[in-house]
């Protein structure tokens, strides 16, 4: 096996081959707006740093070394996660994660009754603590992945110049901004969409980015233009990123050209998650062929206002 080829090549050599794939058999048209958007992710990923995809420090859920051993498998149920990080007394004092399948020995023996006398409740986390990395925030997430991968390790807290928490990083974090959502089967399958108001004729509409055109287009009894069919988008998000050539920022507004404005009402630098949909009319018509790119840029983004 090659360098490019093993493990530690990746993501660089993994990226290579992404870029330079060759065009695609038409076998394969259904899957162009997917592969588009990854590879544009995969483009824009060595832009990012570990602050574009940590877990912020208020969304971080974490136990405190001395928690018992029926506390803790409660906090991983409550969680859903497979691992969590551990501190001493505050977040601020990270000591590193406990991974559930590490736990999973001594339930049994809890079971059995025979976790107090081999260790006290309150030790467990002691003898199955793990380690982490600690990075700071400016770090390129591409550094981070290659030391995850380096180390074995799955999570990162990350440090702000004082040393406190700013937030964790794990590898799923650093995967899904190029190749999306990862859901397994604990991730929340409810994908809601429902009318807000109705301005004039107009209904307001309030949907999860995941929602389906399809679903979307018999909800408000309209069929949208050819441009998802063409581009094989799926999702009001899909349609949204396919319209604006990248990832939209949050309080963005996105025309689509049979009339439909999408506000994004919530997003982040990996992916819209929640939309504002409304019928405008038709979309701004373009700046004339004689004005310069950026006056361009200026007319949309007042239209945009």
């Amino acid at each position: 096996m090659s360098d490019s080829e093993s493990p530690s090549g990746w993501p660089g050599g993994w990226f290579g081959r992404l870029l330079s794939r060759p065009e695609h058999n038409p076998a394969e048209t259904q899957n162009t707006a997917s592969r588009k958007r990854m590879i544009s992710a995969a483009e824009n990923f060595h832009r990012l740093r570990v602050e574009d995809v940590m877990v912020p420090r208020a969304d971080i859920i974490a136990v405190a070394m001395s928690t018992g051993l029926h506390d803790l498998t409660s906090a991983f149920k409550s969680a859903g996660h497979s691992r969590l990080p551990v501190y001493e007394k505050t977040l601020d004092e990270p000591l590193g994660m406990v991974h559930i399948k590490d736990v999973m020995p001594y339930l049994m023996l809890d079971a059995d009754g025979l976790t107090g006398r081999t260790y006290p409740s309150r030790q467990v986390i002691q003898h199955i603590r793990r380690p982490v990395l600690f990075v700071p925030p400016s770090m390129l997430a591409q550094d981070l992945l290659r030391r995850m991968q380096a180390r074995r390790c799955h999570m990162a807290i990350v440090v702000d110049e004082y040393g406190g928490t700013d937030g964790i990083v794990t590898l799923e974090d650093l995967i899904e901004p190029i190749v999306g959502d990862i859901d397994d089967e604990h991730d929340d399958a409810d994908v809601q969409m429902h009318r807000v108001s109705v301005q004039g004729k107009n209904p307001v509409w309030e949907a999860d980015a995941r929602v389906g055109i399809d679903e979307f287009e018999k909800a408000i009894g309209r069929d949208f233009a050819t441009l998802d069919e063409e581009d094989g988008v799926d999702t009001l998000g899909g349609l949204v990123f396919t319209l604006a050539g990248r990832v939209p920022e949050r309080g963005e507004i996105i025309y689509h050209p049979d009339g439909l404005e999408f506000e994004v009402i919530d997003a982040d630098p990996r992916r819209v998650k929640t939309l504002r949909i409304q019928s405008r009319g038709p979309a701004p018509v373009a700046a004339p062929s004689h004005t310069s790119t950026d006056e361009a840029s200026a007319v949309e983004s007042q239209a945009a206002e």
